[in-house]
């Protein structure tokens, strides 16, 4: 039976660097036909993460979003329309079925940079029908995400099938129930390492279970070209939903999976399967301050490795398995001892 790895159970082994300061280093990355990055981080399509605020503010800092579909295509449209006025590169997400055509066509005239097939089991055949479908309709300049996958297998079908990049990763987001209530998934960084074997021309989106700057920079050195987050951005002034106030003053806001008993009544007034959760998180103000952080996190790992790009990083580093202990140990572990 194989070994599976996630993120908490490798470390990157530190190297000689040569990198007297870290804005020698490059972290953008290029996803092809026009969609390059200068900060690695794609926000989620989810309806608490990601709309017109987040996409304006994740381009500015060079990063990108994905809108979320769970509205009218007009709705869509519109906060595509909002996001572009300020000269923002924009995603928005789709589905497989229905009105995913219609919604494709109009979110490509009112200028969207990229469409993101956006279900849950991306290796499927509606996935393989609605891309070829797509790339025809849409051209071979136009970049088409698609995803989610958790196997090589998967990268590769969507590949061949019209994908210019992939989510990678199935059950490991942080309100995503997936793997309980389906007994399916893989760990997310085992994912990116199975996927980086592709022998494809398609970028490597790591998606689901990226907590931390040093998670990020392990999913990219495991051979992802991007990674995309949903619960980093949560609770953000630029993130849709209301800040609730307690009485002792704490303020919070909604953060759910778009698989969800709540999210699936609020757009569609019913649930089928169930494989998310909602749930509030801290509201932590404009999200420029995480940004910020994230960016000088990722550059910080680049130099542990002595990598001034991200090819170099990929080509350089090196990953260790670390004990249950080794894990404990490597999270902040204060005992209260007084001096």
């Amino acid at each position: 039976m194989q070994q599976a790895l996630s993120y908490d159970d490798v470390l990157l082994l530190p190297q000689y660097s040569d990198i007297r300061s870290r804005s020698e280093i490059d972290i953008s990355t290029d996803l092809d036909k026009g969609l390059n990055l200068q900060l690695p981080i794609i926000s989620s399509p989810m309806d608490t993460v990601s709309e017109s605020n987040m996409a304006t503010a994740m381009s500015k800092h060079g990063g990108v979003s994905v809108i979320h579909r769970y509205n009218t295509i007009e709705t869509q449209a519109g906060l595509v329309s909002t996001a572009k006025n300020s000269g923002t590169m924009v995603g928005a997400a789709i589905g497989t079925t229905d009105d995913y055509l219609n919604r494709a066509v109009t979110l490509q005239t009112v200028g969207v940079d990229f469409i993101c097939l956006d279900v849950a089991h991306g290796h499927h055949i509606l996935m393989k029908e609605a891309l070829r479908t797509l790339r025809k309709k849409l051209g071979d300049e136009f970049h088409i995400m698609a995803g989610n996958v958790a196997t090589l297998a998967g990268l590769n079908d969507l590949a061949d099938w019209g994908a210019d990049s992939v989510r990678c990763n199935i059950g490991g987001g942080s309100i995503c129930s997936t793997r309980v209530q389906t007994g399916h998934g893989i760990p997310g960084l085992q994912t990116i390492f199975e996927c980086a074997k592709t022998d494809r021309n398609v970028k490597i989106i790591a998606d689901g279970g990226i907590r931390t700057s040093g998670d990020i920079v392990k999913a990219l050195a495991a051979g992802a070209d991007a990674v995309m987050v949903g619960s980093l951005l949560a609770g953000m002034d630029e993130s849709p939903g209301k800040v609730f106030e307690e009485k002792d003053g704490s303020r919070w806001k909604i953060y759910r999976g778009m698989a969800s008993k709540e999210a699936q009544i609020n757009w569609r007034g019913r649930y089928s399967s169930f494989e998310g959760v909602s749930s509030r998180v801290p509201y932590r103000g404009p999200v420029s301050n995480i940004l910020q952080d994230l960016e000088k996190g990722i550059r910080s790992g680049f130099s542990y490795s002595g990598s001034r790009s991200l090819p170099e990083l990929q080509a350089k580093a090196k990953f260790i398995v670390q004990t249950s202990s080794g894990i404990s140990e490597s999270s902040a572990h204060i005992t209260g001892r007084t001096w």
